[in-house]
């Protein structure tokens, strides 16, 4: 059992694992379970064993695909980490945790060049004023510099920086650190905790210098110390904690740490700055009240499992949860502790922890609850935008209703997924953040909801106009004994202006067609739109009926929209038609250095570009305005992180339609001919 279900006096103090996919975040949360002693066995990414190697999607992609959590003690004081995806589409699960965890280790690749990969999370962190550090990863494989490396995440991170740690390196090799505020060097050891050593003799130079950056960087923020140093005097080390303790807490600035989770090194350092330095449950719960309301629990997570239901992953911001205690109005059908892919009912957790509770229905991830409702937040972090789109549909007749049951069900556990039907072709599409999130979504389909779905790209909802006016007659005339069917008139066809729609009209004297009848011929028009000669709706015209004759006995008003929409078949082949695409207004966000390769990549793609400004509230970013083809932007934000190492993304908004010819137009109709005959 996670030892924060344990009625201690310490709250659990939560902390989430973010970062880039491939930086590391499941083998660092490995590493700090197996140094506190909360497993007893160390996984590996290699046969993906490891706590956060779960659910079973993940594991197949060899990625995170949503939050894990895991708890464990260190020193006595009872941890939650929360492991949360790497690949930016599945960013808005990372966010949600983000929001309840007292403290984010950011863990990122020693690559100076990878420094921007990290941006998207520093600037929530910073947005959202959430404590934090920075976790470099694999250090032993760096091929920059210490100085390198920090001056490119400095650039990326708009709170300053401070190292806690400083590398010492023998030959190509990096053989342990130097404390920079308790002035110790440690040499790593295979398998050991690390062992205090003399400062070597080549790094003290370094050493005293880094250090003052430290001490310079705090007193930026501390006027006592800022006077100390000013005057020469060295401070006190418990002075220089208790400075950055409080700067980190208040978000002002960001400790640096390194090391290599696979061999454990740097993971009791890191240990030891998250037990002092880190805010604790109270403090988080002080700062979040600010901006939303009391409560006893906040959902940050829903998941629908096979055996419990729907489970609301919370966390309990007051004095802890107990089983069939009453939340929002209800009686709670369970809580549960987790611990990786394992998930255990308990009779209570203590403050701070996080747990599952079930039957609480309709809370949704942000709300705090109370024993008589549920209180929607003012900050919570709102689903971004969906950017790719699956057509879907069932492999097994009469799965309909199963399909859209599930998939309601994925909605409420991930709300950056969204479904619906498209009302211009009628295909069910499943919006989200990429391909790799929406094959992840199907992927649940078949093995949490046992519903097979096929996923193709969805047809783009092409219509057509007329380019010149017409007038004909479209008459109906069956004998078939008894009464027949007549119907007869005369139209107009006229073409309007690029978003007018339809307009119907009538110049009828002497009632040649009855006033009963018209709304009958009318409803043929319309109907009539539905498919034009080139194979698609058609928009932006002008209907006259201006003539027409009937019969007393034989005329109805079937027989007249019939005979209407007879008409239009035959006038509008004659009114020059021609096919429109939907234009789509495009705002693509890029780090500056990639702002050339991502406006040859909209050229490419037949977009108009409109110009580009800098991002707003966003260091060394760029926003690029253009209108795009829709028919070219189904994959774009694809091409986009290729180009940008993952962090571009884009907006868009239907913005108007636009006249397509050549072989583009022609290869458009083909394909649709070949999908409806």
């Amino acid at each position: 059992m996670p030892d924060n279900v344990e009625t201690t006096g310490r709250a659990t103090r939560v902390a989430a694992i973010v970062g880039p996919y491939t930086s590391g975040k499941t083998s660092l949360m490995e590493a700090l379970l197996s140094v506190s002693g909360g497993i007893t066995r160390k996984g590996s990414a290699a046969d993906r064993t490891r706590v956060g190697d779960w659910p079973a999607e993940a594991k197949s992609r060899e990625m995170s695909t949503e939050s894990v959590a895991a708890s464990t003690t260190y020193l006595d004081d009872p941890w939650t980490f929360l492991d949360c995806p790497g690949s930016v589409e599945f960013l808005q699960d990372t966010r949600h945790a983000l929001m309840v965890c007292d403290i984010a280790v950011v863990v990122c690749d020693p690559d100076p060049s990878r420094a921007v990969m990290v941006s998207p999370y520093l600037k929530f962190l910073d947005d959202h004023e959430i404590p934090h550090l920075i976790f470099i990863n694999r250090i032993e494989h760096a091929k920059a510099g210490h100085a390198e490396i920090l001056e490119a995440l400095q650039a990326v991170s708009e709170r300053p920086l401070v190292m806690r740690q400083m590398p010492i390196v023998e030959g190509e090799a990096i053989t342990g650190f130097v404390d920079l505020i308790h002035r110790r060097a440690y040499q790593y050891e295979e398998g050991k905790p690390s062992t205090l050593i003399a400062i070597p003799a080549a790094v003290a130079d370094d050493e005293q210098g880094r250090r003052q950056e430290v001490l310079e960087s705090l007193a930026d923020f501390d006027d006592a110390l800022m006077e100390e140093l000013l005057n020469d005097a060295e401070p006190a080390t418990a002075e220089v904690f208790a400075s950055l303790k409080r700067d980190l807490a208040a978000n002002l600035v960001v400790p640096v740490l390194f090391g290599e989770a696979e061999r454990d090194h740097g993971i009791t350092r890191l240990w030891k700055t998250l037990r002092h330095d880190a805010p604790d449950a109270e403090e988080t719960w002080e700062r979040r009240k600010a901006v939303t309301p009391a409560g006893i629990a906040q959902v940050f997570k829903s998941q629908h499992a096979q055996h419990t239901g729907r489970l609301a992953w919370v966390r309990a911001w007051g004095g802890g949860l107990a089983d069939g205690m009453t939340l929002a109005g209800q009686k709670i059908g369970g809580l549960y502790a987790l611990q990786g892919g394992e998930v255990s009912k308990v009779a209570r957790v203590g403050r701070g922890a996080i747990a599952a509770v079930s039957k609480v229905e309709g809370a949704r991830p942000g709300d705090v609850l109370t024993e008589a409702g549920a209180l929607p937040p003012e900050d919570w972090p709102r689903a971004p935008q969906a950017l790719f789109a699956l057509k879907l549909g069932t492999v097994k007749a009469g799965d309909d209703v199963k399909l859209s049951t599930a998939l309601a069900k994925l909605v409420a556990d991930d709300v950056s997924l969204a479904f619906g039907h498209n009302p211009d072709t009628g295909e069910l599409l499943l919006w989200g953040m990429g391909e790799v999130h929406l094959m992840n979504a199907v992927d649940r389909l078949r093995t949490a909801h046992n519903v097979e779905v096929k996923a193709e790209r969805p047809t783009v909802p092409f219509k057509e106009t007329i380019r010149k006016p017409c007038a004909e007659r479209g008459r109906h005339k069956r004998q078939t004994g008894g009464h027949g069917q007549f119907g007869d008139v005369m139209l107009e066809v006229r073409p309007l202006g690029r978003g007018e729609g339809f307009v119907f009209a009538d110049r009828i004297v002497g009632g040649v067609v009855p006033k009963n009848y018209i709304p009958a011929v009318e409803a043929g028009v319309k109907e009539s739109l539905g498919r034009g000669p080139l194979g698609f709706p058609v928009v932006d015209l002008a209907v006259t009926l201006t003539d027409g004759s009937y019969h007393t006995v034989d005329s109805s008003e079937m027989a007249f929209k019939t005979a209407a929409g007879i008409g239009m078949r035959a006038a509008l082949p004659k009114c020059d038609p021609i096919l429109l695409e939907p234009i789509w207004s495009v705002s693509v966000a890029v780090p500056s250095e990639w702002t050339s390769k991502a406006q040859r990549a909209l050229s490419q793609r037949r977009a108009q570009i409109l110009g580009y400004d800098k991002r707003p509230g966003w260091k060394g970013w760029d926003v690029i305005k253009a209108q795009v083809p829709q028919m070219e932007v189904h994959d774009l934000i694809l091409e986009l992180r290729s180009l940008t190492m993952g962090v571009g993304t884009f907006e868009w908004v239907f913005d108007h339609l636009q006249e397509l010819t050549g072989r583009a137009a022609e290869k458009a109709i083909a394909d649709n001919r070949a999908l409806t005959e």
